[in-house]
């Protein structure tokens, strides 16, 4: 009993320490997001006075500078940000290296300040990952699923910062790596670091710009926000959230399949790829310019939003529709050429440019409630993370009768089921033995076992592996080259006074499935499963024998956790 205690103790004052860390790894990321964020709204202010042409050629500085930070600075890295955050969390130890982020915040500043149309979520989330994971590496305090909790809860706190949405923040750290699940157990971590980090944001600012209560004001109004007018639903509404929430979760479905193509692009050479996405971003800027007297194209798109939404402008279903292809392709030319940036409010504006275009079509131009419905299901849908849309449309909107439609929408767009825009993540989270079945082959690959020759007799195979080493199967490899199985089976067949003059090369079963050295557990076992072997072969691509893995140290997964460090 108090052995039991003890360890109750033991285990409650881990989670008391998981928790203060997380409160310190909030209060940092909050503080780096503040920084972060007024540098870029500085550099946009700059950027928007400008004449038309500088705002035009902004965009190839802006990327130009992307694709220096990277290579130079952060040593040579790519321009991922928040995909970083979902890779690392499904990775057995969770790192995140410090030059590589400041390589891709540098790339962040410049992308997004010039006027790529990228939005800051995506430094901002791969900025509390990496703070959470660098902090708990550096107490030397905790194992590595404790880091990997960490690592979601400064996750958390960068969205919390940077939209100045809490709730939203904790809700897609933990739905994001998963498109049909939660990561739930990172949820306290994620809440307290949430809290941490936008406390400290808006703490800080009153720190260091005093009696600047107008500009505190409008810095804490999240991006996209919507007056909150309590719509009527009726049938009507209902019936147009469901069919709005087909419409994006197709439209979404093919906007992130364009997505991950372009980053496809990423092993193509950087130059002819940075020229055409410059060359694009200035093109659709003087284009916007042109058509809506301002250019709708560049950043995030929180002015096509606005525009989209604003009963002032006039908003015809073409130039609604022109508007809203200029962003999806601003977007992909952003992220084509390298931009470092994030997907949430790109996904979110189309959403919302989306609901306008249905409710235009409709007669529904003025109310807000279709472009709100278009958000949330197009943002849900993009990034599989329904939960994490409907909740940043209630902290955006502050009404309830927001939140009804849009869930339905969102729950109905989840419903075509196709890509994210992350290609990082999984559809569940993988249980106990799951998880070790995704361990690498490597684990358990035994690479000093002792192989028979081809023109070995099968009594030296008998007296030599099957009895003297207790062995069913034995390789039969011809130098380096691996040539097959042989064991008891093939044996058995022989006249016991024939052993001493039938070879192995002979007997030995030459369509044994041989495995890869980049092969998971998982397909390991599948494979001797099939072909009912105690034994798997493992070799390269051109045949060269590399080791084997036996069933019994398939067995032994607790010992493997142990020796890769999980």
């Amino acid at each position: 009993m108090t052995r039991l205690a003890g360890s109750v103790l033991s285990v409650g004052r881990r989670d008391g320490l998981v928790l203060a860390t997380a409160a310190v790894v909030g209060m940092i990321v909050g503080l780096v997001i503040l920084g972060f964020e007024l540098l870029v709204e500085d550099i946009i202010h700059r950027v928007e006075s400008e004449r038309l042409a500088i705002v035009a050629i902004a965009p190839a500085v802006g990327l130009i500078i992307t694709a220096l930070s990277l290579r130079f600075v952060g040593g040579r890295t790519t321009a991922s940000t928040s995909d970083e955050y979902i890779r690392v969390f499904h990775d057995r130890v969770p790192r995140l290296a410090l030059r590589p982020w400041i390589g891709r915040l540098i790339g962040g500043v410049a992308t997004v300040g010039s006027g790529g149309a990228l939005g800051l979520e995506g430094p901002a989330i791969y900025t509390g990952a990496t703070i959470g994971v660098a902090v708990p590496r550096w107490l030397r305090r905790f194992n590595h699923e404790e880091t990997r909790l960490l690592l979601s809860a400064g996750a958390a706190a960068g969205i919390s910062a940077i939209f100045k949405t809490p709730a939203t923040g904790v809700v897609f750290a933990l739905e994001a790596p998963y498109t049909d699940d939660v990561g739930r157990r990172a949820l306290l971590p994620a809440l307290v670091a949430s809290a941490a980090g936008y406390s400290t944001f808006v703490s800080a600012f009153e720190v260091i710009r005093p009696n600047n209560a107008g500009e505190l004001r409008d810095l804490l109004v999240p991006p996209l926000t919507f007056n909150g007018l309590n719509p009527q639903l009726a049938t009507r509404e209902i019936v147009g959230a469901i069919l709005l929430g087909l419409l994006a979760g197709l439209s979404a479905w093919l906007f992130a399949g364009a997505v991950n193509w372009v980053k496809a692009l990423a092993d193509r050479p950087l130059l002819p790829r940075l020229v055409v996405g410059a060359a694009t971003l200035g093109g659709l800027a003087l284009l916007s310019e042109a058509v809506y007297d301002k250019p709708l194209s560049s950043g995030p798109g929180i002015a096509a939003a606005e525009w989209a939404t604003d009963p002032a402008f006039e908003r015809t279903v073409g130039f609604l529709a022109l508007l809203l292809g200029i962003r999806v392709v601003a977007t992909l030319a952003t992220v084509g050429a390298g931009g470092a940036g994030g997907m949430f409010i790109p996904l979110a504006v189309q959403g919302i440019l989306l609901g306008q275009l249905v409710g235009t079509l409709i007669g529904q131009s003025s109310a807000e409630l279709f472009p709100i419905i278009g958000e949330a299901a197009f943002l849900g849908a993009g990034y599989r993370t329904p939960l994490a849309s409907v909740m940043f449309v209630a902290e955006t909107t502050a009404s309830s009768n927001y939140v009804i439609p849009a869930l339905i929408a969102a729950a109905v767009s989840q419903l075509i089921r196709g890509r994210s825009v992350s290609r990082y993540q999984r559809d569940n989270r993988l249980g106990h033995l799951e998880r070790r079945f995704a361990l690498p082959i490597a684990t358990v690959l035994s690479t000093d076992t002792l192989t028979v020759p081809p023109d070995a007799t099968a009594a030296e195979l008998v007296d030599f592996h099957l009895i003297g080493r207790r062995e069913r199967e034995v390789p039969v490899v011809d130098g380096e080259h691996y040539l097959g199985m042989c064991g008891i089976n093939q044996v058995s067949d022989i006249p016991r006074d024939e052993w001493e003059h039938v070879t192995v090369g002979e007997i030995m079963d030459t369509n044994a499935v041989a495995g890869r050295p980049s092969w998971a557990l998982r397909q390991a076992v599948v494979a001797m499963e099939q072909t009912d072997a105690g034994v798997l072969p493992v070799t390269d691509s051109e045949g060269i024998f590399v080791g084997v893995v036996d069933e019994a140290q398939i067995l032994k997964l607790d010992k493997i956790l142990d020796e890769t460090g999980s």
